[in-house]
């Protein structure tokens, strides 16, 4: 039998992507997180997701009707952004300041710019920066994870109404004989306590009442179907992290009784979330190999920098936020060399 071997020129596409599907796939692997973090907040966290997420379904639907921007429901860009942005609110932050984040996330983050694939800025973030300033108190009160009768009862300042003092959450946690302070995050309790959590606390989440987000072992896991499927390039979040790790290993060699250690800095806070998640956003990040190198050192760079040196326990926020800003100066500088041409231009 006769076989042939037909030779094409490039691109050689190997199947076709919608970006339907590819949202799919990412709402798909964040759903485990979220149920996770359901487990361990209860009614109030998941009342937070669905309030923040409706929300940003409304702002969108609002936009593009009004023909502001591109993009549909459809897509499940929207729905990505509700997730990701409550994954990233205390799981008692008052509803009403979540469905006005997640409405700032679209109008501000998204629509402003002209819809889908136009942002400058990832939208989850520039809500969860809106409302750290307008509510700084809120946004940095945390409550125990893993309380019991988490499912029966809502952490008292969920319910606010808007422009109202909150119930007092403090003494909602004495009298179920928590002390306040076991509110704190980790970085909150290491920055300005100087307390270091254990390796079981941070990795896993399981079997402590510290007020922590979601797993980060969770997060790399789902995280890893994307990988697999093609949907998530390895080099920004490798970068993010490595970077993160070798400044932090640098400084804890230098002076270990100053800083934490480099475990400590990974999976503390909403580093991993950030590097996998958010820092990816096709949108907002390069394109370029060498860019996606150079744009994920910069964010793990900054955020060690901020949590070390800022008024603030967590960085990764801003440190995201000012790579985006810098996306369209680093692919400018890491464009590959035209085959046939010069590196050197000519001088006029």
């Amino acid at each position: 039998m006769n076989s042939s071997i037909e030779i094409l020129t490039g691109p050689h596409i190997k199947r076709t992507r919608s970006v339907e599907q590819i949202m799919r796939n990412v709402v798909g692997s964040l759903l485990p997180i979220c149920v996770f973090f359901v487990v361990q907040y209860g009614v109030s966290a998941l009342l937070s997701i669905v309030v923040v997420t409706l929300s940003c379904l409304a702002t969108e639907k609002f936009f593009v009707r009004l023909g502001g921007q591109s993009g549909d429901l459809n897509d499940w860009s929207a729905t990505i952004t509700g997730l990701l942005l409550a994954l990233t609110l205390p799981p008692g932050f008052p509803l009403w300041m979540g469905a006005v984040s997640g409405t700032v996330a679209i109008a501000l983050g998204k629509a402003i710019f002209g819809g889908i694939g136009h942002n400058l800025f990832n939208p989850a973030l520039v809500g969860r920066a809106f409302v750290q300033a307008a509510f700084p108190v809120a946004i940095a009160t945390y409550t125990p994870s893993f309380l019991p009768g988490r499912f029966t009862d809502f952490i008292p300042s969920s319910l606010a109404l808007p422009l109202m003092a909150p119930a007092d959450t403090v003494a909602w946690l004495h009298s179920m004989s928590y002390d306040a302070l076991a509110g704190a995050t980790p970085l909150a309790k290491w920055k300005f306590e100087g307390t270091l959590a254990g390796v079981s606390e941070l990795a896993t989440s399981l079997g402590t009442h510290m007020a922590v987000g979601p797993s980060p072992l969770l997060i790399v896991a789902c995280s890893a179907y994307l990988a697999v499927r093609g949907f998530l390039d390895w080099r920004i979040p490798a970068a993010v992290l490595g970077s993160a790790a070798c400044v932090a290993f640098a400084l804890y060699g230098w002076d270990p009784h100053r800083f934490p250690d480099p475990f400590f800095v990974l999976f503390s806070g909403g580093l991993v979330l950030g590097a996998i998640y958010m820092a990816t956003d096709m949108a907002t990040s390069p394109v370029t190999p060498r860019g996606m190198w150079i744009y994920g050192a910069l964010i793990g760079v900054l955020t060690v920098a901020i949590r070390y040196a800022g008024g603030l326990p967590e960085g990764v926020m801003y440190a995201i936020l000012i790579g985006n800003a810098m996306t369209p100066l680093i692919e400018r500088i890491t464009q590959p060399q035209a085959f046939g041409t010069s590196k050197k231009k000519e001088k006029k």
